[in-house]
């Protein structure tokens, strides 16, 4: 099915999604997805929100929600939920996609390295932790919902480049988090996944080449040559958010080309 393909049937018709990060990459792949499935959408931004804005362009009039919030604030997270719950009083499915990718060195000096990686715990582990735990409840009000978290193969092999060891550690820990809800709460009509990406094509990742002898050394370590489409993501993401998987429940769905095979 091409990402410009409709979703037969308009699979999500009459269902809410909750996209975080959805500016850019793929949060933003994500949302474009969306608006071919008749779902109506809550697209979160931080600081983007032009982005956000041109991701919801092809959904019908007041089907799309913006709304603003910062992940890195200790309050963030509460602030975003209270948004969510305004414009849409039953949410559907929840994906945590927004994220960051700080870079340290482990001999950095005690004030830069206590920054990056509380910086990184806030946003890509507290805050979505607070996220998962508000859609929990809410889902657990409501007798069903589906939270997909978009993870990363470092939170199984480790990051490639020690620089990115608070990354890879505030991943991991959100995986096991959402993997502890999926046990939990499965047999309350509660769905959780991870979706766990090798090397994407967004420019989080173009980034990060440069610290790895550029894009065209990471690409010739893959199996297929190639970075990650986001809109494969996008397409395995929509699947998931209309809970027809439902013993896929608790899963890591592994998706990098068959570079990491386990």
């Amino acid at each position: 099915m091409s990402a410009g393909a409709a979703t037969p049937h308009g699979e999500l018709a009459g269902k809410t999604v909750l996209v975080t990060g959805a500016s850019r990459g793929v949060g933003r792949a994500i949302v474009e997805r969306l608006a071919t499935t008749g779902a109506s959408v809550v697209a979160h931004y931080a600081r983007g929100r032009d982005g956000a804005a041109e991701a919801t362009r092809d959904f019908a009039p007041g089907t799309a929600h913006l709304v603003g919030a910062d992940l890195g604030l200790p309050d963030g997270a509460a602030s975003l939920w209270r948004q969510v719950e305004e414009v849409a009083p039953r949410v559907d499915a929840v994906v945590l996609n927004a994220g960051i990718m700080p870079k340290v060195e482990a001999d950095a000096d005690d004030e830069e390295w206590d920054s990056v990686i509380r910086t990184a715990l806030q946003v890509n582990t507290l805050s979505q932790a607070e996220l998962a735990r508000r859609a929990v409840s809410h889902f657990r009000g409501h007798g069903s919902g589906v939270l997909v978290g978009i993870s990363s193969w470092v939170s199984q092999r480790g990051a490639g480049h020690p620089n990115l060891a608070a990354y890879a550690a505030s991943k991991a820990a959100t995986g096991a988090l959402l993997k502890t809800f999926a046990r939990a709460y499965a047999a309350e009509g509660l769905l959780t996944y991870l979706v766990a990406p090798g090397a994407i094509d967004t420019q989080m990742t173009h980034d990060s080449a440069a610290d790895r002898g550029g894009l065209e050394a990471i690409t010739s370590t893959l199996a297929m040559g190639e970075l990650v489409p986001p809109t494969e993501l996008a397409e395995l993401v929509t699947v998931l958010c209309t809970g027809r998987l439902r013993h896929l429940t608790g899963a890591t769905l592994d998706v990098n080309g068959a570079s990491y095979v386990r």
